[in-house]
């Protein structure tokens, strides 16, 4: 065999493993959810028995079911605050940890602990035990100063990240090592530059690291939006869980309520993609425009540039054009 062949068969042989887990394991559940959510499921000794009913699953989920509609503002909440607080907590801390400081390698393995040991039950009981936000953090004056004095849309906001801030540092470990492999590809000569000419630590930061970051933000954006919408904190999910067991509801209903789920993601992530996601394209549309002035430039001066060379060379050699 050839080289390129070898390789890629070899590249073959490392991926198969997942495209056979996805073939068995996730490809055909996502099959069978489509036809579970236009029938009614029912399980027998035998098997399981489906009675088709159109699309009254997903009207049962819109215009029945009132659930649905009541956790739908949570799960909008966290996508609006919870992800843009991810991704700010998780720049603020990735710079402090990308600076010399004594044993920073333990901060950054203590940033990245929650990570290791989080899973549905801790994040449960952390949210059980009312440990998701600072203990005493709702006498505080600033807390009440905001809940009492501020318009009821922002003061929302503002205390649901007050609320939250436990969390915050739970779903930013992995965000926090992205932005620092980020951060270390940034050319140190650039930041020394920039010192030269004057440049304020402010100014360095807009104008140097967030340039660098902004392909990590838009990454750890769909990143924190697919964990956080699959996590156990979020009211929606728990709800799927329950109406699969329920005798009113059942299979059909929750898979109908999982379609309905996976497409109000799908509008978040192309609302976090118009708004973070398109830099990188218009950087190549404006680098190609770039490319093509420079073309259209060096096709006008390369006539003059010929032009008075011939006009040195021959007044060099004595000659008039």
């Amino acid at each position: 065999m050839k080289r390129n062949t070898v390789s890629k068969l070899t590249g073959l042989l490392f991926v198969l493993p997942w495209i056979v887990g996805f073939l068995f394991f996730t490809l055909y559940p996502f099959m069978e959810t489509v036809k579970y959510a236009f029938n009614t499921v029912r399980f027998l000794p035998v098997g399981i028995a489906m009675d088709y009913v159109g699309l009254d699953n997903f009207v049962s989920v819109l215009f029945k079911d009132p659930d649905f509609l009541l956790q739908l503002p949570v799960f909008l909440m966290q996508m609006a605050c919870l992800v843009p607080m991810v991704l700010v907590f998780s720049i603020m801390l990735a710079v402090l940890l990308n600076a010399k400081i004594k044993m920073r390698r333990v901060f950054r393995a203590i940033f990245f602990l929650p990570v290791i040991i989080i899973s549905g039950s801790v994040l449960e009981n952390l949210q059980i035990n009312d440990a998701v936000s600072l203990s005493g953090m709702r006498t505080f004056f600033i807390y009440v100063f905001i809940q009492e004095y501020l318009p009821g849309f922002l003061s929302r906001v503002i205390l649901y990240i007050f609320d939250n801030v436990v969390i915050l540092l739970w779903f930013s470990g992995v965000q926090i090592l992205i932005f620092l492999s980020g951060l270390q590809k940034v050319d140190r000569a650039i930041y020394d530059a920039a010192d030269v000419d004057g440049a304020s630590g402010w100014q360095k930061f807009w104008k140097i690291t967030i340039p660098t970051l902004k392909p990590f933000l838009f990454l750890n954006a769909m990143y924190t939006i697919v964990d956080i919408a699959n996590s156990s904190i979020n009211p929606i999910i728990g709800f799927i869980r329950q109406a699969m067991f329920q005798l009113l509801r059942g299979f059909g209903f929750a898979a109908s309520l999982t379609w309905l789920y996976f497409g109000l993601i799908v509008v978040v992530v192309l609302i976090y993609y118009l708004l973070l996601g398109r830099g990188e394209k218009e950087t190549k549309i404006n680098r190609k425009r770039r490319r093509k002035k420079d073309k259209v430039r060096r096709g006008f001066l390369r006539p003059a540039l010929i032009s008075s060379g011939s006009l040195a060379k021959n007044a060099k050699g004595g000659t008039a054009v």
